[in-house]
């Protein structure tokens, strides 16, 4: 059966790249829609990002996408375009604060030091992405959130959009590159979105740890182990995780890549394909 796949990412060469989470961005889509899927992204539309040279087109549904966050509706619009030289569609989605702004480190200013504003810049795009799909009329049946960046989805579909008719039977997938400190986000954002932290999982201080949080709710865990890290023992030795280990451990799989090259992602995306269609299927 073909499946249709909603694929949330931070970053895709050649419009935006900070390292391998990129290339993976853009090599694992074009192959799992070679496997006859319809597979779409959706990523920010950083201000770096040159429309004319990317082809950016305007989608008329697209221009007003509301997005409720710190009871407050925020607009947010979105083009389209295509990943170079393939049929893979991606939505940018726009936002003259949250994205328009940045520069090509993404996360962190030149000096080193992380935007304070990045939990709630990719809360802010995980509910809007969410919301995207009644203006596209599309509905996925699996929505694969890419790494932290894409961690808020999983809670906020189980929180508030499940048991909506249109966005009835979708399934999350939590993909895991690293345990970087990015993942630690506000216990406030959470608040901001409309959601509540579980009790278990409700560490001490102001943070939380947002792929914990994404875990219990994602149907899948797909962690990425390479040459450099097996995430997988990371994981399971990960002090964030000792509290909801034993709750995830059953839906947690893992995938290898074998080579930073585009056969070695393509191998990665033939595993995840292969997987989805086991889980899903």
């Amino acid at each position: 059966m073909a499946m249709k796949i909603y694929f949330l990412t931070s970053e895709i060469i050649p419009f935006a790249e900070t390292g391998t989470l990129a290339h993976f961005s853009k090599h694992v889509p074009i192959r799992i829609q070679e496997h006859g899927c319809d597979i779409r992204l959706t990523a920010p539309k950083y201000g770096f990002i040159s429309e004319r040279k990317y082809i950016l087109r305007e989608v008329i549904r697209l221009r007003e996408i509301e997005c409720e966050f710190d009871n407050e509706i925020i607009m947010a619009s979105a083009k389209s375009a295509f990943i170079p030289k393939t049929r893979v569609q991606v939505y940018f989605m726009e936002h003259p604060v949250w994205f328009q702004p940045l520069n090509p480190l993404l996360y962190k200013s030149r000096n080193g030091r992380p935007f304070s504003d990045n939990d709630d810049r990719y809360g802010f795009f995980g509910k809007t992405a969410l919301n995207m799909l009644t203006h596209l009329f599309w509905s996925p049946d699996i929505i694969l959130c890419n790494n932290w960046q894409s961690a808020f989805v999983p809670i906020l579909y189980k929180s508030l959009y499940m048991n909506d008719k249109f966005y009835k039977d979708i399934k999350t997938v939590l993909l895991i590159h690293s345990l970087e400190d990015y993942a630690k986000v506000s216990k406030a954002t959470y608040e901001k979105l409309g959601v509540t932290i579980p009790d278990h999982l409700n560490q001490e201080g102001d943070t939380v740890n947002s792929l914990v949080v994404a875990s219990e709710f994602a149907d899948l865990i797909i962690t990425i182990d390479d040459s450099n890290s097996a995430m997988s023992k990371e994981l399971a030795q990960h002090s964030d995780f000792k509290k909801s280990y034993s709750n995830i451990k059953n839906k947690l799989e893992t995938v290898n890549i074998s080579e930073d090259s585009v056969s070695g992602y393509h191998d990665v995306a033939d595993k995840i394909y292969e997987l989805l269609q086991d889980t899903f299927v």
